[in-house]
């Protein structure tokens, strides 16, 4: 179990939002917090601060009861599969914080099970989010495709460097990005093929994903 030092929080509240960490001014829906867990599974892990506001001021919560069970009812109904992360109270400038650390999940990926009208969502309709800087964003099928090699269970990747893979090194190297639409029309094959081997380039470590408001696209590592 985590045990945070009082310096560290404020820390984490004086850097401000990030990659790592996002503040909430209390427990605002199951649905939003359950987004902000699973980007930070997905992720790079991370700290959920409830009580503080976006300006990094220090509101607390009013009721760490209600805060924590509505905690734990995210963890078990709005999450596939299980997070469990380390929930903490701590007292700053007499106000109390909670601290919830995310770590990163070795069984990526996480989805959003609850919609938020309260209905179950059917398992081909749940959502997979990423943390990108300070922002939730929604998973792309191609950053699943590559969450999902990431799994600790995944089997084992085998990749030979053929005339795709070496024509789209040298593309990157003076174009620098490329989209998988892109690949596939240079390597003249269909987009479900260019996203296979770009996956398996992106898994053992050729080439980073990089996501996007409009498509993803791919750099050499």
């Amino acid at each position: 179990m985590m045990i945070m030092r009082r310096q560290q929080l404020k820390e984490l509240i004086a850097g401000g939002e990030s990659q790592t960490v996002e503040f909430k001014r209390k427990f605002t829906s199951e649905e939003k917090i359950a987004k902000e867990m699973i980007a930070f599974a997905n992720t790079n892990g991370g700290y959920l601060l409830i009580g503080i506001d976006d300006d990094k001021k220090i509101v607390g919560v009013k009721s760490e009861k209600e805060e924590i069970d509505g905690l734990e009812n995210v963890c078990q109904y709005y999450i596939e599969p299980l997070i469990e992360p380390s929930i903490e109270i701590m007292s700053i400038e007499y106000k109390d914080v909670i601290v919830v650390h995310v770590m990163e999940s070795n069984n990526k990926p996480h989805r959003l099970v609850v919609g938020s009208d309260g209905a179950v969502l059917k398992p081909n309709e749940r959502p997979v989010y990423i943390r990108q800087g300070s922002a939730t964003l929604q998973a792309s099928k191609e950053v699943v495709k590559v969450l999902e090699a990431r799994n600790a269970n995944a089997r084992p990747v085998t990749l030979s460097i053929g005339k795709h893979e070496k024509r789209l090194f040298e593309y990157l190297e003076t174009s620098e990005r490329a989209t998988a639409k892109e690949f596939a029309d240079m390597a003249n094959i269909s987009e479900r093929r260019a996203v296979r081997l770009l996956v398996r380039l992106v898994q053992v470590g050729a080439i980073r994903i990089h996501t996007h408001e409009k498509a993803d696209f791919y750099t050499l590592a």
